[in-house]
């Protein structure tokens, strides 16, 4: 990117497409959640063994980042001068895009991302494509604890998780070895998962962790 052009996320085609896919976002609506009662809702997210069904019944919700966890992944990316970034739950690619506008204005790399819901990976690919950023995106159909276990980088520079919450510590252990010193981990809704808190907040994990904007967590990798 040179001096005098506008950062990918602030300018076109970028930031009108991020307008309109939040706008869209605010008011998506799934009756098959909102009829759940609270207690069940608050279980099925925080299962291990009733994710799939949790995230079938969500197709239909967009369950986006926040803008502002979407802007700390620009910035985040752009001053790590990241070139290979994993992203854990694609949904309608809000996130992704995000992410792979900062590879274009660090001038290039890839965005490995997964998503097992098949409605919302065409949904998120034309979000992608309608960004100009798909050639610096890898969409993975399927669960990530499969699609995340092979044909990785050899060095992994930013996470996010922002999938199903039980299996953030599954995640991590997938990547651990490959993310290089001073990797950055944003976990949204960390408070899902309490395994995972534990984890990179342990003084012995090899972690420095804290809660940046209500749940979500950042992680750096020491050493």
């Amino acid at each position: 990117m040179t001096p005098d052009k506008a950062p990918s996320l602030m300018s076109a085609p970028v930031a009108p497409l991020l307008d309109r896919l939040f706008a869209e976002a605010d008011v998506a609506t799934s009756p098959a959640v909102s009829n759940l009662a609270p207690e069940e809702l608050q279980r099925l997210v925080g299962s291990r063994s009733d994710y799939v069904q949790f995230y079938g019944l969500a197709k239909d919700l967009w369950l986006p980042v926040s803008r502002e966890t979407g802007t700390l992944l620009y910035m985040l990316a752009r001053a790590m001068r990241a070139q290979h970034i994993v992203e854990f739950g694609t949904s309608f690619g809000i996130s992704t895009i995000h992410l792979a506008a900062a590879l274009r204005d660090n001038g290039g790399g890839n965005v490995i991302t997964t998503e097992f819901e098949p409605s919302k990976i065409v949904r998120a690919r034309q979000h992608v494509e309608e960004a100009g950023l798909a050639d610096l995106v890898e969409i993975r159909e399927g669960d990530a604890l499969t699609t995340l276990a092979t044909n990785l980088p050899e060095t992994i520079d930013l996470v996010l998780l922002d999938g199903a919450k039980p299996l953030y510590p599954d995640i991590l252990a997938l990547l651990e070895s490959r993310l290089r010193p001073g990797a950055m981990i944003v976990a949204d809704n960390a408070d899902y998962s309490p395994d995972y808190l534990a984890r990179v907040r342990s003084p012995t994990a090899g972690y420095l962790s804290l809660p940046f904007d209500g749940d979500v967590e950042l992680s750096v990798k020491l050493g």
